[in-house]
């Protein structure tokens, strides 16, 4: 890969880590409960109903980096490998935990169930959150992308409209990191909103929960909207809702098309420093590895 690729995918990682602890602050406000208290939220600072220490991650960035480093750790893709460390992520007393992923990851360890049933009360933003370093393993190999993220994704979150947002959001980083055309990518994502009018973001009224349809809507509000990776975070993060997911989430695709040049330094030397190393440590290993299901491995390894 070409140092300017490897730039922004680090940019979109770093990205979304800060786009994480940015709108940790604003999560569950209201847009006007942000400006009566913050004016408007452009700092680092912690707090937040977590009540967090500035620079603190949430289990957007903790979990991406569980599945990572399963990738990493396994040689390859491996479901069960990627369920272990969920669960090893959730017996560490994370910060915070949704409802859905700790049913997930619950039903995993003590059943070993891989793959949640379907169903409406699974459409929530929790496997889109967690699934960027799967964009940066299988840049080299895309046809693997679609069937590992389902993979991942429905051990806590067996949803239609999760899944296609969830491979959406993917595609658009993987188009940007490539490409850097940022109308390609929204035309890939206007093609998704032709199938399902519901995902329509052209009237949007503000919509940022944590379902996943308002995620998106409210990313793509303010992504195509924007012209810097700052202003798309501010943006985000000040709508309150879901802050911290859709911070992450647009700190992915800003990251994807500005490039890691376009973050500002405030947030980077605020951003926990131990987190900052290990996403650099790990998205290196990750465009190392070649891509392959573990079951693959013992074929691989003499090639």
């Amino acid at each position: 890969m070409k140092n300017d690729i490897e730039d922004k995918i680090l940019a979109s990682y770093v990205g979304f880590a800060i786009g994480d602890a940015l709108g940790a602050t604003t999560e569950f406000m209201t847009p006007r409960e942000v400006a009566s208290d913050y004016g408007v939220h452009d700092k680092i600072i912690g707090g937040g109903w977590l009540k967090l220490k500035p620079g603190r991650v949430t289990d957007d960035t903790e979990m991406s980096l569980a599945l990572g480093e399963s990738i990493i750790q396994s040689g390859g893709f491996n479901l069960h490998s990627v369920g272990d460390h969920y669960v090893t992520w959730m017996r560490s007393k994370p910060v915070d935990i949704g409802s859905t992923v700790r049913k997930g990851v619950r039903d995993y360890m003590l059943k070993g169930v891989t793959e949640q049933p379907e169903s409406d009360m699974a459409a929530g933003n929790g496997a889109a959150m967690r699934n960027l370093p799967l964009v940066i393993y299988c840049l080299k190999k895309w046809g693997y992308f679609e069937q590992m993220t389902r993979l991942q994704s429905h051990l806590t979150h067996n949803n239609k409209k999760s899944d296609l947002i969830t491979l959406c959001f993917g595609e658009m980083t993987k188009i940007m990191l490539e490409t850097g055309d940022k109308l390609k990518a929204l035309k890939l994502a206007n093609r998704l909103i032709k199938i399902n009018p519901k995902f329509s973001y052209s009237r949007y009224r503000g919509e940022a929960s944590g379902y996943i349809v308002d995620t998106f809507k409210t990313v793509m509000h303010h992504f195509s909207d924007s012209t810097s990776f700052e202003e798309t975070l501010v943006r985000v993060v000040n709508q309150g809702g879901d802050a911290d997911t859709n911070g992450a989430i647009a700190g992915m695709l800003a990251g994807a098309l500005y490039g890691y040049d376009s973050i500002p330094t405030k947030w980077t030397k605020k951003i926990d420093q131990k987190v900052l190393r290990d996403i650099e440590k790990q998205t290196k290993k990750l465009l190392e590895l070649p891509v392959r299901y573990n079951d693959e491995i013992s074929n691989c390894e003499s090639t």
